[in-house]
């Protein structure tokens, strides 16, 4: 039988679309978990059909997201770098909105820490993927970004503290693209690489720009 709700069709196909595109990095498509569903109401809980609205159109919100990140990144290939950020910027807002949906929506959170990455808001963007690692501390592409943030901020040792967690959960494609950009970083700042070689932790440094993606 067909939907006779256009806007809720849309929304469902907006949301499965979403699986393809939990990851922001070039390269092969990285395996991610597909979103949560939302949290099924009791029969009668007007409550429980209010959240799982909110959460429908959280999912869809993100879905509309990740297309802007998309055509950003297309943006980015073709050198056309201001309208990459406008484009980047329009998806922050719209993972903003999905998160303030459905607080407790992961992979939203991980969408604005690559969002705010993206348009220079380095304290946002780690905030974001410390808050969708609070939701589920075993997702992969948070913390190989969020070690690629730190590595922004000029602090390969706790990039490296997230790529230990990466290596003990045998999350090998995210470790791969963590250690490189490690190593991009050192070859780039060898003189921090060496202090951070000494001491453990290399210092922080928000002028020395990242190696990752």
């Amino acid at each position: 039988m067909m939907r006779r709700s256009i806007p809720i069709s849309i929304a469902l196909v907006a949301v499965l679309s979403a699986p393809a595109l939990a990851s922001f990095g070039g390269g092969s498509p990285k395996p991610t978990p597909p979103p949560s569903q939302p949290t099924a109401p009791g029969s009668s809980s007007s409550t429980g059909a209010a959240v799982s609205s909110a959460r429908a159109e959280a999912e869809a919100t993100y879905a509309l997201a990740y297309e802007e990140v998309a055509k950003a990144k297309k943006d980015l290939a073709d050198g056309k770098t201001k309208n990459a950020e406008k484009k980047f910027k329009k998806a922050l807002d719209r993972g903003e909105n999905a998160v303030a949906l459905a607080p407790d929506y992961h992979e939203a959170w991980n969408l604005v820490g690559y969002c705010a990455r993206k348009t220079g808001k380095l304290d946002r963007s780690i905030e974001a993927y410390e808050k969708c690692l609070s939701i589920k501390w075993d997702y992969a592409p948070a913390r190989e970004y969020l070690g690629e943030a730190w590595l922004d901020r000029g602090d390969a040792g706790k990039a490296r503290e997230q790529l230990a967690l990466l290596e003990r959960m045998n999350a090998g494609p995210e470790a791969a693209e963590l250690k490189t950009a490690i190593a991009a970083w050192e070859t780039a700042h060898p003189s921090a690489a060496a202090k951070a070689d000494s001491t453990g932790a290399a210092p922080a440094d928000s002028s020395a720009g990242g190696g990752g993606r």
